[in-house]
């Protein structure tokens, strides 16, 4: 008998599409099970071999905790949005959105020829403005708070001011890069300038300087790996 694994994967893998087999709904009268996979960036070279090696791995255990009872959401997305986007289009002369377009949907077609249990509802692109207002707006939020250890939580910055203005460092319990000391009268003595670098000790979020490793071909910092 020939099996023509060809026919067979596209008739299923059709149905599969069709009646949303993956798709996640709440269940509050079963486990919760989040399988987290890492986003691959949408380039147009498509997937590389690490990108199934990884996938594999979670698929099968999410099919494993499904079979087991779980309501396990399983999902992908795209970490599309940054320099390589940017410097590809400026080489192309292509804009970012029709490039990056294009890779996500060659890497879609790649993903659901390998058969991926992913529920495609819950897709995440970092490049969509309402996935990153939302990172902008946690950034923001961290910026603008410094953290209480004796509450245990954050708080807004504002506090920490009128804490400085009122009695300086004395009685601070909170997180800070370098421990600071100094009076009501020497904060108020700073200029704005001293007050904000002074805030940047204590911010969750906040400015400094360090060793960065430069790459000249993207005009950028580069992380350690």
């Amino acid at each position: 008998m020939n099996y023509d694994f060809r026919e067979i994967e596209k008739k299923w893998q059709k149905t599969w599409v069709e009646q949303k087999t993956y798709k996640v709904t709440e269940d509050a009268n079963r486990k919760k099970f989040y399988v987290l996979n890492m986003f691959p960036y949408p380039s147009g070279a498509g997937l590389h071999v690490g990108h199934p090696l990884g996938y594999i791995a979670s698929d099968i255990y999410a099919r494993y905790k499904r079979q087991c009872g779980f309501n396990v959401l399983n999902p992908m997305g795209y970490d599309a949005y940054g320099l390589p986007a940017e410097q590809y289009a400026i080489k192309t002369g292509q804009h970012p959105a029709i490039t990056t377009e294009a890779n996500i949907n060659h890497y879609r077609e790649q993903l659901d020829k390998i058969g991926f249990c992913f529920d495609w509802d819950r897709e995440v692109r970092t490049c969509d403005p309402g996935y990153y207002h939302w990172t902008q707006w946690a950034f923001q939020k961290m910026f603008m708070s410094f953290y209480d250890n004796a509450q245990q939580k954050a708080l807004p910055i504002s506090q920490l001011v009128e804490h400085f203005e009122k009695q300086g460092t004395e009685g601070l319990n909170v997180a800070q890069s370098e421990e600071l000391s100094f009076t009501a009268d020497e904060w108020k003595a700073m200029g704005e300038k001293q007050k904000e670098e002074t805030l940047m000790n204590y911010r969750i979020a906040y400015k400094g300087e360090t060793m960065v490793n430069w790459c000249a071909g993207l005009g950028t910092v580069l992380a350690n790996d």
